[in-house]
């Protein structure tokens, strides 16, 4: 039975739905040896600001058991120089295009994407509101409020599919994600990674530059998939799925609880052919279940009686 892999997320149409997560694929052209980029759901290249930065002090990684912390501080040359020198590759692909922005206030954000919606290339814009590892960097995404006004002032100033992208540190994701609905996200993506640190014990000192970070991989799946269901159960608005996935086991289990798509981030490093491989196995496994497309089995998580 074909299976179709296509996918709505508001306004924003992926031929399927595997992306790779922003911060964890580089600029795509790192990866191009080794990918079919034109193969996937959606590319996010690392998130841009308006400016450039440097990043934090090292050290910027750590592994985990089951994960990886990570404290690279939204290092990057900053929006013009993003415009000038990546997009013309990233929109060359034949995948969609989202991508990222920070900023450290409103006004950021809604230059930024004003700029990027002058451009076709791009498909949508996730706004990184979720960094645990620059000063500000999820105050947007705590408040459910201020998370509202975000949206919808950005909104306003692009034509452009906007995605909010949440944290898990707060008290309830559901409500934030009501807050990026009720402003206009097209779409939520959740979750950004877990705060977490590291110490060297002998030396009595952190492991990370910054002391603190941002845990992803395997271990915060549990975290992702409860964040997801919660969203799902809360809002209407589409859902991509984000922490640890790693196998297509993983994929189905987000989709089953109300995503819609999913993002493939810290797996990326350690098997960086698996987005391809979980392509060309999704329609097996939407089969299993009786279904002939992605959007018949999102959300079906049967509960108890």
């Amino acid at each position: 039975m074909s299976v179709d892999l296509a996918v709505q997320l508001g306004r924003l149409t992926l031929p399927n739905p595997i992306l790779v997560a922003s911060g964890t694929f580089g600029y795509a052209k790192e990866m191009s040896g080794i990918v079919d980029l034109a193969k996937l759901g959606g590319i996010l290249p690392k998130t841009i600001t308006s400016s450039p930065r440097p990043g934090n002090k090292p050290w910027r990684t750590v592994e985990t058991t089951g994960g990886m912390l990570n404290s690279i501080g939204l290092d990057n040359d900053g929006i013009d120089y993003f415009v000038a020198n990546h997009l013309p590759y990233l929109g060359s692909l034949g995948s969609p295009l989202v991508v990222s922005i920070a900023g450290k206030t409103k006004e950021d954000f809604v230059r930024m994407a004003s700029k990027l919606g002058e451009h076709a290339q791009v498909a949508a814009i996730e706004l990184n509101i979720s960094c645990p590892n620059v000063s500000g960097g999820i105050d947007f995404g705590t408040d459910p409020a201020t998370c509202e006004k975000l949206v919808a002032e950005v909104r306003a100033a692009c034509s452009h599919p906007i995605i909010a992208k949440l944290t898990p540190n707060v008290t309830s994701i559901a409500a934030v994600a009501k807050a990026a609905e009720a402003g206009g996200a097209d779409a939520v993506s959740a979750i950004n990674t877990v705060q977490g640190m590291a110490i060297d014990w002998k030396r009595k000192k952190p492991m990370l530059g910054n002391v603190i970070g941002g845990l992803s991989g395997p271990a915060i799946k549990p975290v992702a998939l409860r964040c997801v269901f919660q969203i799902a159960k809360a809002t209407s608005v589409p859902i991509i799925g984000i922490g640890g996935i790693s196998t297509l086991d993983d994929v189905m289990e987000f989709l089953i609880a109300g995503a819609t798509a999913v993002q493939i981030g810290t797996a990326n490093y350690f098997d960086p052919t698996l987005c391809n491989r979980v392509v060309d196995e999704l329609p097996g496994a939407i089969n299993t279940l009786g279904a002939s497309s992605v959007q018949e089995i999102v959300g079906t998580l049967q509960l108890p009686s």
